[in-house]
């Protein structure tokens, strides 16, 4: 299983050999460090947890985490099969990945904060003529009777974005010099957003 932080660039295109457009995502992949290697002796599962990029401040407790390693900002990890591996201070970088693989993507979407139910869940909302004032947009009603409350999961306005999502079985279109990856789609979250790439 190969697996990376990253943080999103922006999004271009490449031009294949017959002369079709790929609409890709360009990301900054690793360097990574392993700051720290769990088993199922004793943490009771087997994981790799990352560092990402270098930070020139960071709290006490964090220090102590990272002693002997670099300072870094962000700590991700992955859950694998394979964790005795791998060994404290080992660095993984983008060409871990080929051209062609297929990965799991993983960001967090653009926050939109409060929004009305045409927006967040696509509601066609109401006729604006014959009696509907000021009622376009509205949700409607959720029920006459029956139970005299609101149902857990019912679609109302609320907020929206800043979810974790993950895009699935997305192609590896090129790995470039100095670590950045063209990922083939569209990859959630704003520019210099980080994200998480896995082997699908």
């Amino acid at each position: 299983m190969k697996f990376i932080l990253g943080k999103k660039i922006e999004m271009s295109q490449v031009f294949r050999p017959n002369g079709t457009i790929v609409p890709v995502t360009l990301v900054q992949a690793g360097p990574c460090v392993v700051t720290q290697v769990k088993t199922a002796s004793p943490d009771g599962y087997q994981a790799i947890q990352l560092g990402f990029l270098a930070s020139k401040r960071i709290n006490k407790p964090q220090a102590g985490h990272l002693k002997d390693l670099d300072q870094v900002k962000v700590l991700r990890e992955f859950r694998v099969e394979d964790a005795i591996n791998y060994h404290r201070g080992d660095k993984i970088e983008a060409a871990s990945f080929q051209v062609g693989d297929v990965v799991h993507v993983t960001g967090t979407s653009k926050g939109k904060g409060f929004q009305g139910v045409v927006k967040r869940h696509h509601f066609h909302g109401h006729p604006s003529t014959h009696g509907h004032k000021d009622q376009l947009r509205m949700p409607g009603s959720i029920g006459a009777g029956g139970v005299q409350r609101v149902l857990p999961g019912r679609r109302m306005a609320g907020h929206m974005g800043g979810d974790s999502v993950t895009v699935k079985n997305l192609e590896i279109i090129e790995v470039r010099e100095g670590g950045v990856l063209a990922v083939k789609g569209a990859i959630p979250g704003p520019r210099n957003s980080i994200i998480e790439i896995c082997s699908a």
